[in-house]
């Protein structure tokens, strides 16, 4: 399981021209999700984003996390986090999960950030054409891998 997490002053996503998810300040998740991801991927990179600390505390130094500023967020999936570019430029997505795996995953992926967070967490539509808009707040991105653990 892959994130790539963006500290947002504002966010928004949009289909077909609905605004489905807007916040301000929080976090822009982007989620993608491999075949081999299980609860123990969903539990970690879970607790990971909600105790990070990439906000600024009352000095100005990233000290507090998204749970302590009582920040929004909204997740979207992601499956071109997974792209290969390693052959050709056509870039092949061939790692990331199908739907059948994915979106299970996805669902208790977002159940459980509510869960730890103890709040609604707002979403994009799972295989949507989307337009997601964020003002982005440093900017601070994070990429977090949960195979990756470092």
């Amino acid at each position: 399981m892959k994130v790539v997490l963006q500290r947002v002053a504002e966010a928004s996503v949009n289909i077909n021209n609905r605004k489905v998810a807007v916040i301000n300040k929080g976090l822009l998740i982007l989620l993608g999700i491999v075949d081999e991801d299980t609860q123990n991927d969903i539990d970690w990179i879970v607790k990971k984003i909600a105790n990070l600390r990439v906000f600024n505390d009352e000095n100005g130094v990233m000290n507090t996390s998204v749970k302590d500023e009582n920040g929004d967020i909204i997740v979207v999936s992601q499956f071109t986090l997974y792209a290969s570019t390693k052959k050709g430029n056509r870039p092949s997505y061939i790692k990331a999960a199908k739907p059948p795996v994915a979106i299970p995953l996805y669902e208790k992926f977002i159940i459980c950030l509510e869960n730890e967070l103890d709040k609604k967490v707002q979403t994009g539509e799972f295989g949507a054409d989307m337009k997601v808009a964020l003002l982005n707040d440093g900017p601070v991105t994070i990429i977090i891998d949960s195979k990756n653990r470092e």
